[in-house]
């Protein structure tokens, strides 16, 4: 199922566009085994990228400026490299290091464009964090965020620092895993292609 085939309720729809943003950082336990982070720094972490995020959407920038700043955020707090080759599936075992390194900047770029430009829609959208615990082999921080009008719900990521420093690699909103949805995405863009990992990467700069 695409993201944007998921029920268009105004809860669900804030919850499709703020989603976006954890694909980056969905599912890098899949490549290696997690190393739990400190709760108190999960945390941190979460409210860094959340008041960040919630600055860039009501600065009143142009559009093309909050995409680079969606970007340089993507970068900074989720781990890119190990979601790009997770995102990519079967086909990163096969690919050159020239082609990951190409693929992970254009869907980098591509993300940073799919959700950016909706994001304006969560302005006034308010997060609050209610914990952290510690699940063994990472740290899930629980956030709750409403919009306007709208009852509040719980937003959880998984925090770990396998990659050196603390980093989020999965978002669960309402039980829907965005690598999950991305990874489906991405690989029927790469069938379409017949695997051809050059294309894919050409069309994914032009898209989003």
């Amino acid at each position: 199922m695409a993201i944007d085939d998921l029920p268009r309720t105004p809860r669900r729809q804030f919850l499709t566009r703020l989603a976006g943003f954890a694909a980056f950082g969905a599912g890098a336990s899949a490549l290696r085994p997690a190393r739990a982070a400190n709760p108190a720094a999960a945390q941190a972490l979460v409210q860094q990228v959340l008041s960040e995020i919630m600055g860039i959407i009501n600065s009143g920038r142009s559009e093309a400026a909050m995409l680079a700043e969606f970007e340089q955020v993507f970068t900074r707090y989720a781990d890119v490299n190990v979601i790009a080759r997770s995102v990519l599936g079967p086909s990163a075992r096969t690919a050159s290091t020239a082609q990951i390194s190409a693929f992970t900047a254009a869907f980098r770029g591509y993300m940073a464009r799919k959700y950016g430009r909706r994001f304006r829609e969560l302005i006034g959208a308010r997060f609050s964090i209610s914990g952290a615990r510690d699940l063994g082999n990472f740290i899930e921080v629980v956030s709750t965020a409403a919009l306007v009008g709208q009852p509040p719900y719980e937003v959880r990521w998984h925090v770990s620092d396998r990659s050196g420093s603390n980093l989020f690699f999965n978002m669960v909103i309402e039980g829907v895993s965005m690598l999950a949805v991305e990874r489906e995405e991405i690989g029927a863009m790469l069938d379409q292609r017949r695997g051809d990992i050059d294309r894919l990467i050409a069309d994914l700069r032009g898209m989003g």
